[in-house]
C-alpha cells in the first residue's frame, strides 16, 4: 500500500470567513464578518480533556464533560477574527475568562451559526458521512 497520500497531506488547517449577523459593522456601516480555522483532533481533545471533570460516587470515579464548556471552548479556539482572548473585548464584556465573551456577545442562534461552520470546516459534515455510510453500504 502506497502512503504518499497519508504522509503528505494536501492542507491541514483551513479557514473561512462568514458572516454570524449583520448586527457587527465597521465604522462605515460594512457588515464584518468573523475569520474561523478547522481544528484538528489533538486541539478538540485537549478542549474535552481541559473540560472533563472527575467526581467520585459511592467509590466509583466519573468522567463528565459540560458541553456547553466545551462549545464555548471550540468557539474561542477556532475563531481568529475577532479575538475573543483579547483584553478589550474581556473587559468591554465584564469578563476575566476568554471562553465567556462568546456567550455575552452573540445572540444563541449566532453562537450556533459560528459553531456548526467551525464544525463543518474541521470535518463534522453531516451530508458527507451520509454520503460515506452509503458508499460502504454500496460497496
Amino acid at each position: 500500500m502506497d502512503l504518499y497520500a497519508f504522509l503528505n497531506q494536501v492542507q491541514t488547517e483551513e479557514e473561512k470567513e462568514i458572516i454570524v449577523s449583520d448586527r457587527f459593522r465597521d465604522r462605515d456601516g460594512n457588515v464584518i464578518p468573523f475569520k474561523i480555522r478547522s481544528l484538528s483532533q489533538n486541539e478538540l481533545d485537549d478542549i474535552v480533556r481541559r473540560t472533563s471533570k472527575v467526581k467520585m460516587i459511592k467509590g466509583l470515579r466519573v468522567e463528565s464533560v459540560d458541553p456547553l464548556e466545551v462549545s464555548n471552548r471550540i468557539v474561542v479556539a477556532a475563531t481568529i477574527q475577532p479575538p475573543f482572548d483579547d483584553k478589550t473585548l474581556c473587559d468591554h464584556y465584564g469578563v476575566l475568562d476568554p471562553v465567556s465573551v462568546p456567550g455575552k456577545m452573540l445572540r444563541p442562534g449566532e453562537f450556533n451559526k459560528l459553531l456548526d461552520a467551525i464544525s463543518a470546516l474541521s470535518g463534522y459534515d453531516e451530508d458527507a458521512i451520509e454520503r460515506t455510510e452509503e458508499d460502504v453500504k454500496n460497496s
